[in-house]
């Protein structure tokens, strides 16, 4: 199955002269972690890892990860026809490296610029400048061949209110603005999916685990826009978002915006976060540094300080009688990796306020436990024994 995308991926870079194609683990909004219609890198190599990217050319297809995967990517990409690339080994080259080798003079290297930071789309251009490689960054090849992929995601949101945020969108945008004002700009580019959610006081479900909104943002000195799929806010939301003086977008609606702003802006953005697309689109003076919510939200106020202990206190209750339950019963039970993990899940579900973890319980015994970021799976999943 994996060689049958690789070979139809690769009849579509020969028609446009492409010589290397980049996929990597990533999203619009360079998310540590995905939604499944950003899966791209696991549907052309069959690993499922959360890091890793695939370089794809005419005769080979390599995988670049670290040390967390190096026994499951092997596993995984056996009958593949994919090569592991083992970061940080002896005789592992780096990815810019190895399409620098890769692409002839005058050739082309090609990727998805939504998913590729700015700082690494220049990169490659850097590297690869005095053999005159072109780019190719305007199509989503594998988006091309994928049957049956999954829509975007497009869940409901909801407001975080007050009592658990400590500080209104109004307060936030106006310490942000004068950070804008420091640095001299009219207006900030954000794509972060978290710094988004923290700002506008906004979360949702569209990445298991983590409680965010697709959407991008352009706060400007007298106005903030917010690009979202418009299915995801409910009249609550757009009526507390046009109170804070946030103008709603649709989510598609960010590139155009983009290019329209005017050439004079002063445009506050983070090449480490921003897409490469986005990023070929600004017309105005760039000042590249962090996102200024990204120090805002680490400091926390009284309220999310307290919230913080009481969702410790209540984590703490739930893991007591999952470790009591697990001592008293291992081996007298049937009992399993992934029926641990629904016990603890169960716990935790039981407490006030529960929503949904903040991080997929790494259920792992004997074998098993030496994959760092191992996931049960019903082939794999070990029995508990009261040993090891």
């Amino acid at each position: 199955m994996i060689p049958q995308r690789l070979e139809k991926l690769r009849g579509l870079m020969a028609q446009r002269g492409i010589d290397a194609y980049v996929i990597p683990t990533s999203d619009f909004h360079e998310s540590e972690y995905v939604g499944d219609y950003f899966k791209a890198r696991k549907y052309m190599s069959g690993f499922t890892g959360s890091a890793g990217t695939l370089v794809v050319t005419p005769k080979e297809a390599c995988l670049w990860t670290d040390g967390r995967y190096f026994i499951q990517a092997a596993n995984q990409l056996k009958d593949t026809t994919v090569t592991l690339m083992k970061m940080g080994e002896e005789g592992t080259p780096e990815i810019e490296d190895y399409l620098y080798d890769a692409i002839p003079a005058g050739g082309k290297l090609g990727f998805d610029g939504r998913v590729i930071t700015a700082a690494l789309g220049r990169a490659f251009t850097e590297k690869l400048a005095d053999k005159k490689v072109a780019l190719s960054t305007s199509e989503d090849l594998v988006g091309m061949i994928w049957e049956d992929r999954p829509a975007l995601s497009a869940e409901p949101a909801f407001l975080l209110d007050e009592k658990y945020a400590g500080k209104s969108v109004a307060q936030k945008l106006s310490e942000l603005r004068e950070k804008m004002k420091t640095n001299g700009c009219t207006a900030h580019i954000i794509t972060t999916l978290d710094d988004i959610a923290w700002l506008f006081n906004i979360r949702g479900n569209d990445v298991a685990c983590n409680p965010v909104v697709l959407s991008y943002a352009v706060v400007e000195m007298e106005k903030a826009h917010l690009f979202v799929n418009p299915v995801c806010l409910n009249e609550e939301i757009r009526a507390q978002m046009a109170a804070d003086g946030v103008e709603i977008h649709g989510y598609d609606e960010m590139i155009p915006f983009v290019k329209a702003m005017a050439a004079d802006e002063v445009v506050l953005m983070d090449p480490q976060k921003v897409n490469y697309e986005i990023d070929s689109s600004i017309q105005g003076r760039k000042v590249e540094k962090a996102n200024p919510t990204q120090l805002a939200k680490a400091i926390k106020n009284p309220v999310e300080l307290e919230n913080i202990r009481n969702a410790h206190i209540k984590d703490g209750v739930a893991f007591t009688k999952f470790m009591y339950w697990l001592k008293t019963n291992v081996g007298k039970i049937p009992m399993t990796e992934i029926s641990a993990s629904d016990y603890l899940l169960a716990r935790r579900a039981e407490q006030e306020g529960f929503i949904e973890p903040s991080f997929e319980t790494i259920s792992a015994y004997k074998a098993n436990a030496a994959m760092m970021h191992y996931s049960a799976t019903e082939e794999s999943n070990a029995v508990l024994e009261p040993e090891g």
